[in-house]
């Protein structure tokens, strides 16, 4: 009995948190000035990934805009040096390869000019050439409408055209009007639209584009793509250009030519590896220095409390519940300090996003880690005041007193 008389009380979780926050709840300015710095250097650190991350969503945007998983194909040249020819088929047989997402072609009209009216001489054709294309060309390659709309399964069987940026420019055609008509390879097609400049299809600045079914019922087109756009997985662009060739032309595959992936590929790719690095460097001196601050309130806190230290070891505490007092008091700063900082990171990484019209972006590991990470960092700081707290005498302690 005697022996039952003498154990220790045991400290529930409750009044583990109730003691360590006793501190905090004594000293409120110091606490809250401590656990501000520790949010500051949270803050910090979520800011700097969701800033980054946002910009690096925006830069892969801005790289997926040009092409970053595009390729084309186009015929070469045959044995003989004479141009060579894309089978009809072409467009299918590419749409079967397994990790290409889209497919889209245009097909140059032989013979069929453009002009504003039947009045111009026919030697001015001002470097306007009539493609067939397909609906979905414009999303293949992201082309922008500047004014009026794209082709349609409706439109694209009638004689209806969309110009391209300089084709409209040379033709006197700066916005689309009801009733304006240009007249290709002798038949007057009404103009829908107008496309602002492509990048990743130079060639369609120059164009004046009609529906696949059109070109053939109006103009003679023998259905035959000149180019073929393809959008790949970014990760299997390459295993895609090695065999589109020989797919879209079984017969004669040295006779197509295949654009070789952008290097915006690499640049992205580039760009990834220096964020990550960033990132990593960023957040460890953050961290660290939350780590510090913790420590250094902390032995403050130990060396300010003797007093109170002497007193519950005088009353009975033992060593372990003074240490996981300290710790507990740690930790709790720690955790105050990490959340805060996970917020006002959180505010910071939306408002700028915002202001910079980026997409917000913030991993949760970020906000997540960064309260993890300090709540481990505030334990490892702690621990150092913790013991030495818990190894102070209670003679020793009330001494000083």
């Amino acid at each position: 009995m005697a022996a039952d008389a003498l154990r220790p009380a045991r400290m529930r979780p409750r009044d583990v948190i109730k003691v360590g926050a006793v501190g905090l709840r004594t000293r409120p300015t110091r606490a809250f000035l401590s656990a501000l710095g520790i949010a500051i250097g949270i803050a910090a650190m979520v800011a700097v990934v969701g800033i980054s991350s946002s910009s690096r969503a925006d830069l892969d945007r801005a790289l997926a805009s040009l092409g970053t998983n595009l390729l084309t194909v186009s015929p070469g040249t045959t044995m003989a040096g004479g141009q060579a020819r894309l089978p009809a088929e072409a467009e299918a047989m590419v749409g079967r390869i397994g990790p290409v997402k889209s497919v889209s072609a245009i097909g140059h009209v032989d013979g069929a000019k453009v002009y504003r009216t039947g009045k111009v001489p026919a030697a001015e054709t001002k470097g306007i050439a009539a493609y067939a294309a397909r609906v979905d060309l414009r999303a293949a390659i992201g082309a922008e409408v500047r004014s009026g709309t794209w082709l349609n399964a409706a439109t694209a069987a009638y004689p209806a055209t969309v110009l391209g940026a300089t084709a409209a420019e040379r033709l006197g055609i700066g916005q689309v009007r009801p009733g304006t008509q240009v007249l290709i390879g002798g038949e007057w097609f009404t103009v829908v639209g107008v496309l602002a400049p492509a990048p990743l299809a130079p060639e369609l600045d120059t164009a004046a584009l009609v529906g696949w079914p059109a070109a053939e019922s109006e103009l003679g087109f023998d259905g035959r793509p000149t180019t073929v756009y393809t959008r790949s997985e970014e990760s299997r662009v390459e295993s895609v250009r090695s065999v589109l060739g020989a797919t879209a032309n079984p017969e004669a595959p040295n006779e197509v030519e295949v654009s070789r992936p952008s290097d915006a590929l690499a640049a992205k790719q580039a760009a990834g590896e220096a964020f990550t690095g960033l990132l990593l460097g960023l957040g460890a001196v953050a961290l660290l220095v939350g780590g510090v601050g913790v420590a250094n309130t902390m032995v403050i806190s130990v060396l300010e409390r003797r007093a109170e230290i002497g007193l519950r070891r005088s009353l009975g505490a033992t060593r372990g519940q003074i240490r996981t007092q300290f710790l507990a008091e740690s930790l709790l700063l720690s955790a105050l300090g990490g959340t805060g900082g996970a917020l006002l990171g959180t505010a910071v990484t939306a408002g700028y996003a915002l202001y910079q019209g980026w997409p917000a972006v913030l991993p949760p590991w970020a906000v997540l880690g960064g309260v993890a990470a300090t709540l481990a960092i505030g334990a490892l700081a702690g621990l150092y005041p913790a013991i030495r707290a818990s190894r102070l005498a209670p003679t020793e302690a009330l001494a000083t007193t």
